[in-house]
């Protein structure tokens, strides 16, 4: 009786073992998309018909000298350029610059404008480029902005 015993507990073991082998095999030979966050653009009082970026990318790692490219409608600008923000991971501005138009701005078709902006040398991290819609007026209801993350290397 004991060597029937502990055959059948042999047995339920080599069973279970191959279970869990084969099971594993199942698990394994399953292919499973991983799960990629995608760094995104945020607009205010804008859409993406206001103003498209090229470079940098949402969540691309950049130098301390950051070339800003894209193109905008012509109501963006103001004497052909309009601000750029660069804000650290807490939201204080680090700096501020400027985007030119490369073309006639006085249009309401897309003008591409490029901008550059350089980061202090002590910042490192997360940080918000912010490209604002150019408000000589100051008036509330004018403010648009785009904005989206980058890492300082």
């Amino acid at each position: 009786m004991k060597k029937q015993t502990i055959l059948l507990i042999i047995i339920v073991i080599v069973l279970i073992g191959f279970g869990i082998y084969k099971g594993s095999d199942l698990f394994l030979s399953t292919v499973v998309a991983p799960v990629v966050m995608t760094p995104t653009v945020s607009y205010t009082n804008a859409t993406s018909d206001n103003i498209s970026i090229q470079i940098p990318l949402p969540g691309d790692i950049v130098a301390k000298t950051i070339t800003v490219m894209g193109k905008a409608r012509g109501p963006w600008y103001f004497e052909a350029t309009f601000p750029i923000l660069v804000l650290d991971a807490r939201g204080k501005v680090l700096v501020t610059s400027f985007a030119q138009a490369q073309g006639d701005w006085m249009t309401t078709d897309f003008v591409p404008f490029v901008g550059q902006v350089i980061v202090p040398d002590s910042y490192t991290g997360k940080a918000t480029i912010i490209l604002k819609k150019d408000n000589p007026s100051d008036l509330r209801e004018n403010d648009a902005s785009v904005s989206f993350l980058v890492t300082i290397r």
